[in-house]
């Protein structure tokens, strides 16, 4: 007989939990969304930008049919990352429930009410038998009036509001990237370039102007918008000269500490040469009185 699993039999159905709390269906579809491409939302004073990676494994590959990033309503965009197939079941929901609250109420959504409703339905397919949790994460953000919002989804329905998030397989490096750099009154120009600062580090500078999508949501025109290849291309050779800058420095400077320790190890033997000296003319200064002697 083969010895039973530990988790065996609780990873079968998503409405059974394991002895310590844990629902292992919503946790694989976790590890879906880390596998998946490296997905960016940044939040300013000006709006909000999403940037997402959409690196093809081939180059027969179309760029332009791989969508990651959505308009949900005139003033609310997603960025996904995990099984497209899903995000595109939960954009096609968000966009209902956009218009829905449009046609009963006379007004637009809100980006928070919008984000809770998206969860909502995550939530009910961790509760039901027969189903399985939507191997997708979300960044919803959006604009409403003068608020900036910015959501992220997870697979188990948690909902979060960020300032700066990522999500997929990148999103160690990135978010190490918003620690360090990110401000809270950045405009929608320095976001775009913290964005791309930050994919640039979780791809190990793999980033082209043909893996790189980028949409901005603005305070301004309330309006959501999708950059055109030209702009996304002009941002992308702005990223590369500037780290090739930073990778030249820290080069000039590695090479001046190499120099400044090879002179110091210089100084150091000149120095233990001196002593030496020292000490044999004192030896033989001590030693010429015994033999004129």
């Amino acid at each position: 007989m083969q010895p039973l699993q530990q988790n065996a039999g609780y990873d079968r159905a998503i409405t059974v939990f394991s002895p310590d709390g844990r629902l292992f269906q919503v946790e694989y579809a976790r590890e879906a969304v880390k596998r998946g491409t490296t997905s960016l939302g940044i939040k300013s004073k000006e709006g909000v930008v999403l940037v997402v990676d959409k690196r093809t494994t081939s180059r027969l590959v179309e760029a332009k049919s791989i969508e990651k990033i959505f308009q949900i309503d005139n003033y609310i965009g997603a960025a996904t990352s995990g099984l497209v197939a899903d995000a595109r079941a939960l954009i096609e929901r968000a966009r209902i429930e956009s218009q829905i609250n449009r046609i009963t109420y006379n007004e637009p959504i809100l980006v928070s009410g919008l984000a809770k409703k998206i969860c909502d339905m995550k939530q009910l397919y961790t509760q039901n038998g027969g189903v399985r949790p939507f191997g997708s994460a979300l960044i919803i953000g959006g604009v409403n009036g003068d608020s900036v919002r910015l959501f992220e989804t997870d697979p188990s329905g948690a909902l979060i509001e960020y300032k700066a998030t990522a999500i997929g397989s990148g999103v160690q490096a990135a978010m190490a990237v918003f620690e360090e750099n990110y401000d809270e009154e950045c405009t929608l120009e320095e976001a775009i370039e913290l964005g791309l600062d930050a994919l640039y580090e979780a791809t190990n500078g793999a980033t082209t102007e043909n893996s790189v999508e980028i949409a901005v949501i603005e305070v301004a025109t309330q309006a959501y918008r999708k950059l055109s290849d030209e702009e996304v291309a002009k941002y992308v050779e702005a990223l590369i000269e500037r780290n090739a800058e930073e990778e030249e420095e820290e080069e000039v400077e590695e090479d001046s500490e190499e120099v400044s320790e090879e002179a110091e190890e210089v100084d150091e033997e000149e120095d233990e040469e001196a002593t030496e000296n020292e000490d044999e003319s004192d030896e033989e200064a001590e030693d010429a009185p015994d033999e004129e002697e």
